[in-house]
């Protein structure tokens, strides 16, 4: 009887229990036929909660340009506006040719270390290209961008048109310029921690931070360049650029990138330095660093060539007696090193295209010879 009822409890326990297990069942498949629609759904969400990042970064980027802009341009009106016009012509007219041939010099330096930038880019990217071709990339594509701005379509059209002659694709051009743009970020972020580190107080004319705070921030900055160093150096680090997979350069190459960097910086730098009309007030270290900062402001207004906002920065923080001697050697800059590199670029992009079509014409001439020839035959 005993066995009866527990068989009876049993059967009754596990009445109520498939019910329940039925249900459970249900639920499982039912989940399982909507995971691939919820997971899509979940997917679409994150997608628009990037997107919705994205263009609010981007936003925020726009307006941090235009504030600067606009604090640079009300400043560089500010200082204008108390310029004598005679005194500048006076100004620029006292410019020795000494000035002019070591302005043209540096230069010709900076514009040479540009060319490495695509240099130890091809050789990280594996590809033989002749250095002629290398080096009329590299200094048309430079000299455009610098004075047009818009890089990324100026530049990379340049340096597309020129380097797809030479048989490389649009992909291993974009990771070329990639790489390029390290290079001048690497030498920029080691001549703004040494500067923010040694002329911390030139630099408070600029950012209007306290001196300590500078050499503090040019600490983390040294800091971040080394653990960057360490980093590729432990083995070897990828990026992905626009779907493809970019292998980032060794230790050998960064700090090849390194040295560039700070020699395209220093020459540019130097072009300026040598065309201030006294150089008693400031020297030449201090001088680097308040350039560097300035063309930062430049690149962060997105300006082409920083043009008004690099001048602003230059004319608050440069020591001189006279704004109208500092402005002219501004305007001697631009003509030195973006004005000349932009008129030499256009007339070796037409030289080098007027070379080709003649070079393909005379293909086509001598190939129809050989076949007239061999008619004739």
């Amino acid at each position: 009887m005993a066995s009866r009822q527990t068989g009876a409890r049993d059967s009754r326990t596990a009445a109520r229990k498939r019910p329940v297990l039925a249900t459970v069942h249900e639920e499982t498949t039912q989940d399982r036929a909507q995971g691939p629609a919820t997971r899509e759904r979940d997917a679409e969400q994150d997608d628009a909660a990037k997107q919705r990042h994205h263009h609010l970064g981007r936003a925020v980027a726009a307006l941090f340009s235009l504030v600067i802009a606009a604090f640079s341009l009300l400043e560089l009106t500010r200082t204008l506006s108390s310029v004598n016009l005679s005194d500048l012509r006076q100004a620029i007219a006292a410019t020795s040719a000494e000035q002019i041939a070591a302005a043209a010099l540096f230069t010709a330096i900076s514009f040479l270390a540009l060319t490495g930038y695509d240099g130890l880019a091809l050789r990280q990217l594996k590809l033989h290209v002749p250095y002629k071709t290398t080096a009329l990339a590299s200094f048309t594509s430079y000299a455009i961008s610098f004075t047009l701005g818009f890089p990324l379509i100026t530049a990379g059209t340049v340096r597309y048109w020129i380097y797809s002659q030479a048989g490389l694709s649009a992909g291993k051009v974009a990771c070329l310029t990639v790489i390029a743009g390290v290079t001048f970020w690497l030498g920029m972020a080691l001549v703004v921690a040494v500067s923010l580190m040694f002329r911390a107080e030139a630099i408070s004319s600029l950012n209007h931070l306290e001196a300590s705070l500078n050499m503090l921030i040019g600490f983390g900055v040294l800091v971040a360049l080394l653990g960057y160093l360490v980093w590729v150096t432990l083995r070897r680090r990828h990026v992905r650029l626009q779907g493809f997979r970019l292998e980032l350069p060794g230790l050998q190459l960064t700090l090849g990138q390194v040295v560039l960097g700070v020699i395209d910086l220093c020459a540019a730098s130097g072009v300026l330095y040598c065309l201030l009309p006294g150089h008693q007030d400031v020297d030449f270290f201090t001088f680097a660093a308040i350039y560097v900062f300035a063309c930062i402001l430049g690149i962060a207004s997105n300006a082409p060539g920083g043009i008004g906002v690099f001048e602003a920065a230059i004319l608050k923080a440069v020591p001189v007696s006279s704004q109208e001697a500092l402005l002219a050697s501004l305007l001697l800059f631009r003509v030195v090193y973006y004005l000349v590199p932009f008129v030499l670029a256009l007339a070796f992009l037409g030289a080098h295209e007027c070379f080709r079509r003649w070079k393909s014409l005379r293909e086509a001439m001598s190939h129809s010879q050989e076949e007239k020839q061999d008619e004739c035959d």
